[in-house]
């Protein structure tokens, strides 16, 4: 698989690098108080991030305002395994170089979506990347053999909390899988095991070759 850059004109679909942020701090807090596990570990909110001055300038600039939460995905990756969405865009800062595997809302085709689809972008560490709303994305990936990621991963207040109490309606609302969360697994997924709907046909994306 090509891995492209975030700054590449193929990124423009999925997303964008918002400029003007100084992320030292932010990368700094990260390493510092967030550990790096084997696998991959996802917390949505951590204090110490969110009483940094860039958490209001995130609330006010890039949120317009929002409630936001300033949480980690942290880890070693290089598997796709799952896809999912929220109904706003999410934020992506590294203190490591990482990889992301995208895909387009509008890949899905009656609820299901093939993952010769999906693409990768690589991001620098520090650089503030957008991932869409529309864009299809899961944990990072590693972005050179044996290496891993710190990500800091913004998104509004509220977002991968509990599932809330419903009755679905359609095919969408079977993926809602947390609060703000709609996920398609891959069947070899640890998710899948967990009874996650199984939505991602093709191979399960794996770029340990690529790195």
């Amino acid at each position: 698989m090509l891995i492209h850059s975030v700054f590449d004109p193929d990124f423009a679909p999925y997303g964008k690098v918002l400029e003007g942020y100084d992320t030292a701090a932010l990368t700094d807090t990260l390493t510092a108080v967030t550990p790096l596990p084997e696998g991959v570990d996802y917390v949505p909110s951590q204090p110490e991030l969110e009483a940094l001055p860039i958490a209001g300038q995130f609330a006010s600039n890039a949120y317009g305002g929002m409630p936001i939460q300033l949480g980690w995905c942290n880890g070693h990756n290089t598997k796709l395994n799952c896809l999912e969405y929220h109904r706003d865009s999410e934020l992506n800062i590294g203190s490591e170089d990482f990889i992301l595997l995208v895909a387009r809302e509008d890949d899905i085709i009656d609820g299901r979506l093939n993952t010769a689809r999906v693409k990768a972008f690589r991001a620098p560490a520090g650089a503030v990347v957008e991932v869409y709303a529309t864009t299809l994305h899961y944990a990072p990936c590693s972005a050179s053999k044996g290496a891993g990621f710190r990500v800091v991963i913004v998104l509004p207040r509220g977002t991968n909390g509990p599932k809330p109490a419903m009755t679905p309606l359609n095919g969408e609302d079977e993926t809602l899988w947390a609060c703000n969360k709609w996920l398609l697994a891959h069947a070899e997924s640890s998710e899948a095991a967990q009874g996650a709907p199984v939505r991602l046909d093709g191979v399960n994306v794996d770029l340990a070759a690529e790195l």
